[in-house]
């Protein structure tokens, strides 16, 4: 095996540390900033009309999830090209794909300026996004790891964990100086200025990792002849490896992944959705409180230096299966105790002989689904029964006008008041410490797992067996997330059922994790 080149420098590892990092925010920013637009409707309105806001938003939130679809494919190919080419010049394509991608999304016209070509581009565009992603993660990640001097890899790759909260802060960082600069013509096209913006960020990126030399395992490997022939192939023959990519795979990004997007996407569009907060207040709250979790990411990751990687994980899962719905709930009830009240004192009953309703239609096909079509729109919690005709209670008085502008006048008479608001103070303490705690899972989760991945698998076949599973994980059960939560909450009208996606994905990754993962902290010398 190629022994790794001396030991880089403090100096030297300040450099590898900070470049890979901020391309990696600049990556995660590029990649999110779609998401962010989409929780606020944005993307929705300009490139997916359909006459119907909830299919707008599935549509939209089904633009996110195809990024993260292609997120495997983009592994397999720069996977490839970074074992046999080298670690640094591949993520220097990713990222380059990733800038102009993004670029191109604040350029395409509108579904009304030519029509069905938007989407269609915008998918595109998105295809590239996700090719992109899935060569970056594992790249800066390894090309930390191999830097890393023995017993502080975790610390220090905790940085590129840590820049993926960076990127979802960057997005909407920028989208709010955006909407605040140019407040008057948002809606036209000042939305498009977070995409272009990420020019410059690509400039950035360029210039610093021009500036990093190649991985000291990766030209020791290459001067000793040891790199793999074929990296993809050879990740699933290699002995012992199926089981790594399978724990890697179910037990790791699957899990690690569902938690982290519940923590920011699934909490900022609850936030400005059911529980109705104003779309600033909401991304504040959820920006701040990302800020403050940053702190998470790298105390797991130092801590996994000194105890394991697998201990704060399987922990992390277990915590998380505990208390993922009560913490919704302290958001619920402190977002908007008003909404949270009425929705307690006079719930929403729809009585039918069959309600039927499907989301994804743009119009109901009877009474009953046209009547949950109009309370899952406006984000209003109700239960169902069957009854010979169909009915609307609301607070166990029925309603005798159930047109929307009827249903409209009893909701606000039973209290039900929908206008975006801005909760008190002393309410968004209790909601940011619920978010912190959310975060916290997450970072115990998040932080150790770049170091665990760099470290389970072989070095001439690292890019590729560490970035599949990851990709496929990460891409396949979290960029559906917020897709597949906000289907559920439509078909169920209560705000929180989106929460058992995430609760059964964890639950999996918990079984997976404590069957199959293997500590990696005593072996990892041996493997570097």
């Amino acid at each position: 095996m190629a022994s790794a080149a001396a030991e880089p420098s403090a100096k030297d590892m300040r450099l590898v540390i900070s470049a890979s990092s901020l391309g990696t925010v600049f990556e995660w920013y590029d990649f999110f900033i779609y998401g962010t637009l989409a929780a606020s409707g944005i993307i929705g309105r300009t490139f997916f009309p359909a006459g119907n806001e909830v299919l707008q938003t599935l549509l939209a939130w089904a633009g996110f999830a195809v990024g993260f679809g292609f997120r495997p494919l983009g592994a397999v190919l720069f996977g490839y090209l970074g074992d046999k080419l080298g670690r640094k010049y591949t993520f220097l394509v990713t990222i380059t794909l990733m800038g102009v991608a993004t670029a191109g999304v604040g350029l395409v016209p509108g579904y009304a300026a030519i029509g069905m070509a938007a989407p269609v581009l915008i998918i595109l565009l998105r295809i590239a996004q996700g090719l992109a992603l899935g060569g970056e993660y594992g790249g800066a990640a390894i090309y930390v790891a191999e830097h890393s001097p023995p017993g502080r890899a975790g610390f220090h790759t905790s940085f590129i964990q840590a820049s993926v909260v960076g990127g979802f802060i960057l997005s909407l960082a920028v989208v709010l100086i955006a909407r605040f600069a140019l407040a008057e013509v948002w809606a036209d096209w000042g939305w498009r200025v977070p995409f272009l913006f990420s020019i410059l960020l690509l400039a950035i990126s360029l210039w610093m990792r021009l500036k990093l030399s190649e991985s000291p395992v990766f030209k020791a490997m290459k001067e000793a002849g040891e790199t793999a022939a074929n990296p993809f192939i050879e990740s699933f023959t290699y002995p012992g490896n199926g089981k790594r990519l399978f724990v890697a795979l179910f037990g790791i990004a699957a899990g690690l992944t569902v938690i982290w997007y519940t923590s920011m996407f699934s909490v900022l569009s609850f936030l400005q959705g059911p529980m109705r907060l104003d779309p600033t207040a909401a991304q504040l709250i959820t920006g701040a409180s990302a800020i403050v979790g940053l702190f998470f990411f790298l105390f797991f990751g130092h801590l996994s230096d000194r105890i394991g990687r697998k201990i704060p994980i399987v922990a992390g899962y277990a915590l998380t299966l505990a208390l993922l719905f009560p913490l919704f709930w302290v958001i619920g009830s402190a977002a908007n105790p008003g909404l949270a009240e009425a929705a307690r004192r006079a719930p929403v009953i729809v009585s039918g002989p069959a309600c039927r309703y499907d989301p994804f239609a743009a119009k109901q096909i009877d009474e009953c689904g046209q009547l949950l079509d109009y309370f899952s729109k406006k984000g209003i919690a109700y239960t169902t029964s069957r009854t010979p005709a169909v009915t609307v209670s609301i607070g166990r008085q029925p309603v005798a006008d159930t047109s929307p502008a009827g249903l409209d006048a009893a909701l606000a008479a039973a209290g039900y008041d929908l206008t975006p608001i801005v909760p008190p103070a002393g309410n968004i303490a209790i909601i940011m410490l619920a978010v912190l705690a959310l975060m916290a899972l997450s970072g115990a989760t998040y932080g150790p797992v770049a170091a665990l991945l760099s470290e389970m698998f072989p070095s001439k076949i690292r890019y590729s067996s560490m970035s599949i599973p990851y990709h496929i994980g990460t891409g396949y059960f979290g960029g559906f997330l917020p897709l597949i939560s906000q289907y559920i909450v439509a078909r169920t009208g209560d705000p929180y059922a989106g929460l058992w996606y995430t609760f059964a994905v964890v639950a999996m990754a918990l079984a997976v994790t404590a069957w199959g993962l293997k500590e990696t902290v005593a072996h990892a010398a041996r493997r570097r």
